[in-house]
Formats: structure tokens, C-alpha cells, sequence
């Protein structure tokens, strides 16, 4: 539900100036300390509502603030003038984390390295991406809007979602993931799945008069990932994490009747065994490793994600990217996010974000010197923009690009004259 909004007054001291030069890295990170510090994780909804509220009051007032919630996690829309319009550009952050030790969020510098649970993803992109809205929304001739969600790391992420269905829209999307200033253009795609174990309860001492549900379970772990196994090293094939075995048995001596796995499988465009599939027909091939009493549901399919790459905002994030010394490269993820739910609507995204690395580790960082030039590369990006298509009308190429993470592809043919918009 959409919970109202608020228009703020000019921001006190401002002068309609914006930081080009360098970013003040000692405010910036002292900003980033403090959200760093918010324990943001699902059950906390209070702590959620704070990291939305610290981001709101590094932006300051002069903006219209629209405030939404999605399942008790709050989000926000922030935009220049009285009025939601149809964003040529809209960027995009969630301040939720996963959960960490209470360690993780008192954060600490060592060297060029932030260390703190949702340093990589993504409280400090949030920020960069925070300051250059606060600089330039204003001063831009094209409307320019920042969203923030809290629930990206929860089972059922809606929240972008959910803005999108109450009208927000644009033309070109830009979420700051951590990507070290490349640019995501493909992700897999991903499905959620409970494997439910039926059997007998029988005395420990008699198994045989018994039918163990937790071994039952195995032999069709054991055949999925005989057919899907983990990889010794990276590959762009599907995978499957088995993330949770559980028996609701607690009696050491008794022969488990029930036990239960979670799956998460991702899997590339053109998967022949995956990819298109509904959930029912994912289910029929999942049971094909299954013995009798072992039942697959599958309760989400997010499809894969590619962008297309002759977007003209792809080539002007390249060049931004390019101008701060870094190559711009085109990447491919093995995770998924928010990204499909802007194809879902028919607007072109892409993830471009900092440095960093140990993504829901006990060490996570934020690489302190990608900061600047991420926030120099997205305020070029914004101040210089191509002309972009109307909202909505995005068109993602089907099928998989044969190119490994990392390593660019073809260069985008590029035509026209795209001169920076005078700014005022």
C-alpha cells in the first residue's frame, strides 16, 4: 500500500551547486558508519523504517518524499516537485540485509576497506546514489527519482514491485548493486523449492519396520545434484544449493515419518531441463528423481534477466565508467534481484554499482576507493544523458549470451550526437 507522502523545503545552506570534483569522504563515510550500523534485517521493521529515515535525512528537504509498504517492510519514493512524474531515469537501492552477528554492525575501516554487513550490498551504492539524487534531481531538465526498498533479502520481495504496480515508471532503471563499476546486464534466473518426504515411524531399534522419511529425502537430494552438481569453479550452467534438511522427529530413538528440504536452483537462459518451465512442469521434472512418498513444489519461478545492450543508458553508464578509468564492462550474475521486476514492466535496468567483496560473509567490505568514482561515473551518467526510449517499452533479447562474468562483450554500436544538457 502507498502511505502518503511529504513535500520538503529547501535544504538549508544548499546553493543549488553539486559535488563534481570529489566526494568529502570523511562526512561520506561517517554517513555510511552510521547506516552501517542499523541492524536492517527482516523481523526488525523498526530498523528498517530507521535506514529509510537515515537515507531520507542525508537527502535533506527540498523533495517530495512518497512513502510505501509492502509485508510491514517499508520503501520510499523520492523525486524533485509536487507532483510524480514519469521518470527518465529512476534509481534504485534496498537497505535490508541479511542477518548477521551483532559484530557485523559496528563497522571498521582497515586500509581502503569498509567492513560491515551490507557494506557490499548495498548501504553504501544506497548513499553514493543518495548524493548524487540530492545534487543534481533539482538541477536536471528531466525528472530523475530514487527508490528504496527493504525487503530484497527476504523469500517473497515485492517491494520494487510493488511501486511499480501503483504507477512509478521510467525509462531506464539503474540499480546499485555492488558490480565494481561494471555493468549487469544478465542474470539467471532462479526457483524456489520444498521437497516433502513421506514415511513410517517405527522404533530406532527396528528400522526395518519403519520407512525413514530423512533417508528417503537424500536419495532424491543425491539424484538432483548427480543431474545439477556444484561446480569446482565458476560456470554459467544451473546450479542447486540445498539450503535447509529438516525432520519435524526429535526423538533420538524413533524412525523419522516426515522430513522436508529446501532447493534454490538457478539456471541460465536456455536451460533445456529449466528454463520456461511453469511450476507445475518443474515440479513433473523434479519428481522424475523422486521415489514414491518424496513430492517437489515448487513455490516460485523468477525467470532470467537480460538487458539490451544497445540501450542507449548502457552505452552512456560505459562511457561514464570509461571517464573515471575503469573499462565499463558488461557482466552476467549468478544472483538475481530486482532487476525483473522492471523487465516485468517493460523498463530497461541494469545493476551498476561500487567495489567490494565477501557478499553475506563474516567479511564483508566495501572497497573505499571505488566511492568517488562510482559517484563522479553516475553523476556523469546523469548530468550527460542519451535521449532514452519511452517508458515501458523495453525489449530484452531472448536467449544466452556465450561470455563469461567479467569479461566484455562486443562493443555497443553507438550513433548520433549526445552532447551533455545544459544544466543552468
Amino acid at each position: 500500500m502507498r502511505i502518503g507522502n511529504d513535500t520538503r523545503g529547501p535544504r538549508a545552506g544548499h546553493q543549488g551547486g553539486w559535488q563534481d570534483a570529489a566526494v568529502d569522504m570523511a562526512s561520506f563515510l561517517d554517513a555510511a558508519a552510521a547506516l552501517l550500523s542499523v541492524e536492517s534485517v527482516s523481523d526488525r521493521p523498526d530498523e528498517l523504517a530507521r535506514a529509510v529515515d537515515l537515507v531520507l535525512d542525508f537527502i535533506g528537504p527540498g523533495f517530495s518524499v512518497e512513502r510505501f509498504e509492502w509485508a510491514d517492510n517499508p520503501g520510499a519514493l523520492v523525486y524533485h516537485g509536487a507532483v510524480r512524474p514519469a521518470f527518465t531515469v529512476l534509481l534504485n537501492a534496498h537497505l535490508d540485509v541479511v542477518a548477521a552477528p551483532a559484530s557485523q554492525f559496528r563497522p571498521y575501516r582497515e586500509e581502503n576497506r569498509l567492513y560491515a554487513r551490507g557494506a557490499m550490498d548495498m548501504k553504501v551504492a544506497a548513499l553514493a546514489q543518495a548524493l548524487a539524487f540530492r545534487e543534481l534531481a533539482g538541477r536536471l531538465p528531466y525528472p530523475l527519482g530514487l527508490q528504496l526498498v527493504t525487503d530484497e533479502e527476504t523469500p517473497d520481495p515485492r517491494g520494487t514491485l510493488h511501486q511499480l504496480d501503483e504507477g512509478v515508471t521510467a525509462g531506464f532503471a539503474v540499480i546499485g548493486e555492488a558490480s565494481g563499476l561494471g555493468i549487469a546486464t544478465e542474470c539467471k534466473g532462479v526457483a524456489k523449492v520444498r521437497l516433502s518426504a513421506e514415511g513410517r515411524s517405527a522404533h530406532a531399534a527396528y528400522p526395518w519396520q519403519g520407512d525413514n522419511a530423512v533417508l528417503k529425502l537424500n536419495r532424491a537430494l543425491d539424484a538432483i545434484l548427480a543431474a545439477h552438481p556444484v561446480p569446482d569453479a565458476e560456470a554459467w550452467r544451473t546450479t542447486v544449493n540445498v539450503a535447509r534438511v529438516d525432520t519435524p522427529n526429535r526423538a533420538l530413538n524413533q524412525v523419522p515419518a516426515q522430513a522436508q528440504a529446501w532447493l534454490n536452483i538457478r539456471f541460465p537462459a536456455g536451460d533445456p531441463d529449466v528454463d520456461g518451465r511453469t511450476p507445475e512442469q518443474l515440479a513433473a521434472y523434479l519428481a522424475g528423481f523422486c521415489e514414491p512418498g518424496v513430492t517437489p513444489v515448487v513455490e516460485r519461478i523468477d525467470p532470467p534477466w537480460s538487458a539490451d545492450e544497445r540501450h542507449p543508458g548502457i552505452a552512456a553508464l560505459q562511457a561514464a565508467a570509461r571517464g573515471q578509468g575503469y573499462p565499463g564492462e558488461l557482466l552476467r550474475r549468478h544472483g538475481t534481484g530486482d532487476v525483473c521486476f522492471f523487465a516485468e514492466h517493460g523498463i530497461e535496468c541494469v545493476e551498476f554499482g561500487i567495489g567490494g567483496d565477501g557478499l553475506h560473509g563474516p567479511g564483508e567490505y566495501a572497497d573505499i576507493a571505488t566511492i568517488a568514482p562510482y559517484y563522479q561515473a553516475l553523476t556523469e551518467f546523469l548530468r550527460a544523458p542519451r535521449p532514452l526510449p519511452a517508458t515501458g517499452t523495453a525489449s530484452r533479447p531472448a536467449g544466452l549470451c556465450p561470455i563469461s562474468q567479467g569479461r566484455s562483450r562486443i562493443p555497443v554500436a553507438r550513433s548520433g550526437s549526445w552532447p551533455p544538457w545544459p544544466l543552468g
